[in-house]
């Protein structure tokens, strides 16, 4: 689901403590922020608590929000990122929520575009079991990039490094990704992914989050 619409708060009042503007910051983003969250921890009480955590600790360091600047979006998603792995979610329940995610329903152009490459959900399966197996610094990367949307520079400022990390990990995420899922295909007698291994798996993941999960 989108974010509501509601206009940006304005930093200034943010930095200043004004409880209207938090409002405003929580109306806009609780979604986004929950919905990260859930993708993070697979558990729909963890991804509530990590959401609140988010909004709490986001009031607590106001005043670290610099005065100028744009979408407010990747500061919080910082810490929601944070706030999910303090968690110490195990696999199992990540692998478990994902097994239970409902199958993405078709969204204008993407959907299209990817239909003739994803066979059927047993590709969606595979890139399910190999999300899992990745490491946390490529599921972030990926969440935020691929899930949340995010560009290189608001996912730099979400993790607190540099543009140039970001493009590394990113890179290292979708080749690990495509291997895994190729890996993953072999085990179950599925087509390998072949020279386009990385663009599938991709798409694929994509897929799993084009729907945002809702309560």
């Amino acid at each position: 689901m989108r974010e509501t619409e509601v206009a940006e708060p304005d930093r200034a009042r943010i930095r200043a403590g004004d409880r209207a503007a938090f409002g405003e910051l929580y109306d806009r983003y609780a979604r986004a922020v929950h919905n990260h969250a859930l993708r993070l921890t697979g558990n729909w009480a963890e991804a509530e608590e990590a959401m609140s955590e988010t909004f709490l600790a986001a009031w607590r360091t106001r005043e670290t929000v610099e005065p100028e600047g744009g979408s407010l979006k990747p500061w919080l998603l910082g810490i929601a990122t944070h706030k999910a792995y303090n968690a110490n979610r195990g696999l199992r329940r990540r692998l478990a929520f994902l097994a239970r995610s409902p199958e993405p329903r078709p969204v204008e152009d993407f959907a299209e575009e990817t239909a003739g490459r994803i066979d059927d959900a047993r590709r969606l399966a595979v890139v399910h079991r190999a999300l899992g197996r990745l490491g946390r610094q490529d599921r972030e990367v990926l969440a935020l990039c691929v899930s949340a949307g995010l560009d290189y520079r608001q996912a730099a400022e979400a993790l607190g490094v540099p543009v140039g990390t970001v493009r590394s990990r990113l890179s290292r995420a979708r080749a690990r990704l495509a291997r895994l899922s190729g890996e993953e295909q072999g085990r179950t007698g599925t087509e390998p992914p072949g020279v386009h291994g990385e663009m599938e798996s991709e798409a694929a993941l994509a897929a799993l989050f084009l729907r945002e999960e809702t309560r």
